[in-house]
């Protein structure tokens, strides 16, 4: 029978999981056959003990703090629906740092805060966006243009800077 701390562990797993977009037999292709999906799925339900080594394996397939992975913390919060301000991450990573440095910086606390480790994109609120506009020295609106310029901002944010 699988212990509570066991259950919250594996609770943890498949949440990362499902917000990376992957079923179990997903992992095990992504892994090219690494994390088989009946050992991963034994994790997640508890059954199987995990040692603290193939964790810090799981989390850096994942592309997560293995504290995340912890049960103690903040539950990673759910999927929600897409919002207006949504930060393209794939691209981001690709411009230079000078230009996102601060942006990844926040970004990744944004991230660490909400446990949303998706990889690919990252809502914002209106208030991280004013926050960063600070950050960066300009209005919100320069800000979401710069933004939509480097190609991280999809342009449909402007109507969502105008509502502010």
């Amino acid at each position: 029978m699988p212990s509570e701390y066991a259950k919250s562990l594996g609770a943890r797993l498949r949440a990362i999981r499902t917000q990376q977009g992957l079923s179990l037999h997903g992992v095990e292709e992504k892994s090219h056959g690494r994390w088989k999906a009946v050992v991963v799925g034994s994790y997640e339900r508890g059954d199987r003990a995990v040692t603290v080594q193939k964790l810090a394996e799981l989390a850096d397939f994942y592309g997560v703090p293995m504290s995340e992975l912890l049960p103690g913390g903040a539950a990673p919060a759910p999927l929600g629906p897409t919002p207006k301000l949504v930060i393209d991450l794939e691209r981001m990573q690709q411009l230079p740092q000078e230009k996102a440095g601060p942006l990844s910086r926040y970004v990744a606390t944004i991230q660490s805060q909400r446990g949303d480790y998706n990889g690919r994109v990252l809502s914002i609120r209106h208030e991280d966006l004013r926050s960063l506009a600070v950050i960066y020295d300009k209005s919100p609106g320069d800000l979401t243009e710069e933004l939509i310029n480097w190609g991280i901002l999809d342009p449909e944010a402007r109507r969502a800077v105008d509502s502010f």
